[in-house]
């Protein structure tokens, strides 16, 4: 029998999806912007501001009924590098991974400076990843800028 005293967050269990867990907090919506789930018919479970021993507060998204691409889900990882994805099937996990930033993003960060030729003609961005993630540096101007202060398009 449960304590009557204790509290619990109660969501339902998905049958197929993706989890994505271990965001932080002031990460969570950007991650929704990069995954596009506005944009998404099926439903869309969003935890925000939730209790997590390793990161104090977290946040976390599930998705029903879809799988995202590898190369789509590892581009969180510029904003929530410690995010972990779990893919469920049948109401279990059948995969768990990290998230892995990749060497080069394209289309995805803004670049700081204002003469740079990406804020000033219609292209993508594109952005070399060094120090572990933590730092980005524009292709086209060599302008770099740390990972906290990237803006996501």
């Amino acid at each position: 029998m449960k304590n009557q005293t204790s509290k619990e967050l109660a969501v339902a269990a998905l049958r197929n999806g993706t989890v994505i867990d271990h965001l932080a907090s002031e990460s969570l919506f950007k991650a929704v912007k990069i995954l596009g789930l506005e944009k998404l018919t099926s439903a869309v479970t969003i935890g925000f501001n939730l209790d997590s021993a390793k990161l104090g507060k977290k946040g976390i998204i599930k998705v029903a009924d879809v799988e995202f691409p590898e190369e789509l889900i590892n581009r969180i990882a510029i904003i929530a590098p410690n995010a972990v994805v779990n893919i469920i099937r049948d109401y279990e996990v059948v995969e768990k991974r990290n998230v892995v930033l990749p060497d080069t993003i394209k289309g995805l960060v803004k670049c700081s400076n204002h003469k740079c030729i990406t804020n000033n003609e219609p292209m993508a961005t594109i952005f070399t990843v060094a120090n572990d993630g933590d730092e980005l540096t524009c292709h086209y101007c060599g302008r770099s800028i740390h990972r906290d202060d990237a803006t996501i398009l």
